[in-house]
């Protein structure tokens, strides 16, 4: 597959300085890119790499220096890029139709155009919209539904009742609508308080590979539309999430928590039940957040925290090895003028 810099530059919305019949082959990072590729620089340190490199192209942004290479100038390179790469490694493909090993029941619905790959199971009442992937050992459990052209990556479990909207990808080994952990202390044991609800997953959502999304104990489990969630998360029961969500790896929310629009969730932060995290909300790496979160705020640290306060609070335990070292110091001097006083006393 090759393009010319000028079908790129016109795929993109680019603006083409050079030759714009450059042939490209395929895309690169500056160090490892070759004839034909083309490379990009998001600053000067990159530029003057895909400079040095051996590739074809550059895609570059802000003012546009001279150069020997065919440039294309675009508003933000990692957009561009990110419009480029479908284009030059396109998804995998799947041809229509269900695999023998496959069990569909006789009440699900799966449409003439959806994938359902080896040793799937669909469970009753479920659907399974047009141009749907289940690649791959995948279970569907009764009264699913799931949206036109998602995709289910090898192993991924749906629990019954769940729904999930269109253009959603759920990577492998994640299992969605699993109980919520709800127990009532009794008589010296741990009952078993049922969880009787379900996740709905709005449209062009990502959950990636080894996630647990619990269904609600009553109500809904929900995640937005547009949210992206990392490897490794854990959502329990009741939790809400708004659209456009970023939550990284290895986090895990409480039940009944609620999330804003665009709230960002850094790795490995844990989120306590019944909080409110508002819109655009941010929560640092490793934090732990106790509080509500107000809109637009930034919070860092265990218990988490304004970010500047938390800021405030590293540097001073970073000093106090010096500190210390300060205090010593300062009690030897004044024992030192204690018994100079004394001496002076018993002098007199």
């Amino acid at each position: 597959m090759s393009f010319t810099i000028g079908e790129i530059a016109a795929k993109i919305g680019g603006e083409v300085v050079g030759d714009p019949s450059e042939k490209i082959t395929g895309i690169a990072s500056a160090d490892k890119a070759r004839p034909g590729e083309l490379t990009f620089a998001e600053n000067e340190k990159y530029l003057a790499a895909a400079e040095a490199s051996q590739a074809t192209g550059i895609l570059v942004s802000g003012a546009v220096p001279k150069s020997a290479k065919a440039l294309i100038k675009v508003a933000n390179v990692r957009v561009a890029m990110a419009q480029l790469l479908p284009i030059f490694f396109p998804q995998e493909e799947f041809t229509a139709g269900i695999h023998p090993s496959a069990v569909i029941h006789s009440s699900a619905q799966v449409e003439a155009s959806a994938h359902v790959g080896a040793h799937c199971v669909v469970g009753a009442r479920s659907r399974i919209g047009a141009k749907c992937v289940l690649m791959g050992g995948n279970h569907v459990g009764n009264d699913c539904e799931i949206g036109e052209a998602s995709r289910l990556f090898q192993n991924v479990v749906i629990y019954h009742r769940t729904k999930i909207g269109k253009r959603v990808a759920i990577h492998a080994s994640t299992v969605i609508g699993s109980d919520g952990y709800g127990y009532v202390f009794d008589q010296g044991r741990h009952n078993k308080v049922l969880q009787v609800g379900n996740v709905v997953i709005e449209d062009d959502v990502e959950i990636g590979a080894n996630a647990a999304i619990d269904r609600g104990a009553l109500g809904s489990t929900v995640i937005g539309a547009g949210t992206k969630v990392d490897n490794l998360v854990h959502v329990a029961h009741n939790v809400v999430m708004g659209k456009h969500v970023l939550v990284m790896g290895q986090c895990g929310f409480a039940g009944s928590t609620q999330l804003g629009d665009y709230a960002v969730i850094a790795s490995q932060s844990g989120i306590a039940g019944h909080l409110k995290l508002g819109r655009q909300a941010t929560v640092g790496a490793k934090s732990g957040v106790m509080r509500d979160v107000a809109d637009g705020e930034t919070v860092l640290g265990i218990p988490a925290q304004p970010h500047q306060a938390q800021k405030r609070q590293w540097v001073a335990v970073q000093r106090l090895p010096e500190m210390t070292k300060r205090l010593r110091e300062l009690e030897q001097q004044v024992e030192e003028l204690k018994r100079l006083v004394e001496g002076a006393s018993k002098a007199s």
